[in-house]
């Protein structure tokens, strides 16, 4: 455990706290429920924090970055995966349902403004509700930037990142025919919305099996197999959000509402070899955000878990707290 730098912390927070104050299914129209558990300080600063993939759900790794005596901690599986449900379904699942949901639970838990702290499509969804609702945020916090562009699909779906792990980009493009291969997310689009099960489960792990091999810096390539019902809502949902441009009103639209939200503070931590979400996004982002603090950290790629990223987020939202009235 001596990867991070609070060790107390980090193995506390691998298993449910002691104080978890609630859990609860949430209803949120549209035939969805979706998952919301609160842990930590009841009376302690509010945080949301937004799950990556679109599809990942959250997991109790995810509040070691808070400290519990402090913060109200509040987690959530967004609609489609996790313990929401129904299970990896993208009928009424769009972006702007997400944002919806999201305000949905602050005003259940009658919270004024929270921190909104989110990592990956966590935070591209971090700063679209913030451009919907910046009365809403006092702060931002980021992690592993990724904008929503075609640009950013391109590098990670069209070839880029495969120049620097080829034999994992072979096995990428192993099942999809040849003249099938110049839009691969259409393609596994095709066969994960197919209605064969087990088809879509095993595209879904190849497709999550290409994401997870690139994670870490500290990668070998390919991981363990996916449970296939995880694998399967994983994929699905993120194609069916890639493949629909995560439902934004043109390319580019983060960077170009950004005067929205420059007067909220932040922070964006960025792994310097991030090979899913290169670190030209969080760069961009920084650049027309005055109140943000880039921070990015050598030797670290893309996932929370990095040792580097996971000492950062610490660092931060101790450092928040510090100065909190």
């Amino acid at each position: 455990m001596d990867k991070y730098p609070d060790q107390k912390r980090a193995v506390q927070f691998l298993y449910p706290p002691i104080d978890a104050f609630d859990q609860r299914m949430l209803g949120v129209g549209q035939g969805h429920q979706i998952y919301v558990e609160q842990c930590g300080n009841p009376d302690g600063i509010p945080v949301v924090v937004l799950h990556g993939g679109p599809g990942g759900g959250c997991s109790p790794a995810m509040r070691r970055y808070f400290d519990p005596a402090v913060y109200r901690v509040i987690l959530f599986d967004q609609r489609g995966c996790g313990r929401s449900r129904p299970h990896a379904s993208v009928e009424n699942n769009t972006t702007w349902h997400l944002v919806a949901d999201i305000e949905r639970i602050r005003q259940a838990l009658d919270i004024q403004d929270w921190i909104v702290f989110g990592g990956s499509w966590g935070a591209t969804l971090a700063l679209i509700y913030a451009q919907t609702h910046p009365e809403r945020v006092a702060q931002l916090v980021l992690r592993g930037v990724f904008l929503m562009t075609q640009a950013e699909l391109d590098w990670f779906y069209g070839g880029g990142a495969g120049k620097f792990w080829p034999e994992e980009w072979a096995r990428f493009s192993a099942p999809i025919p040849d003249e099938e291969r110049g839009n691969m997310i259409a393609a596994y689009h095709k066969r994960l919305f197919s209605g064969d099960i087990a088809q879509e489960i095993r595209f879904g792990r190849t497709w999550s099996a290409w994401e997870n091999a690139l994670a870490s810096i500290h990668s070998h390539g390919t991981a363990g197999e996916s449970p296939g019902d995880y694998a399967r809502a994983f994929a699905r949902l993120e194609n069916h959000y890639f493949i629909n441009d995560g439902f934004l009103e043109f390319d580019g639209q983060i960077l170009a509402n950004m005067g929205r939200i420059s007067h909220i503070p932040g922070y964006i931590v960025q792994g310097r070899y991030d090979m899913i979400c290169p670190p030209t996004s969080a760069w961009r982002l920084s650049e027309l955000w005055p109140n943000a603090d880039l921070r990015m950290v050598r030797n670290a790629g893309h996932a929370l878990s990095e040792p580097g990223i996971s000492a950062e987020l610490v660092r931060i939202m101790d450092g928040i707290a510090e100065g909190w009235t």
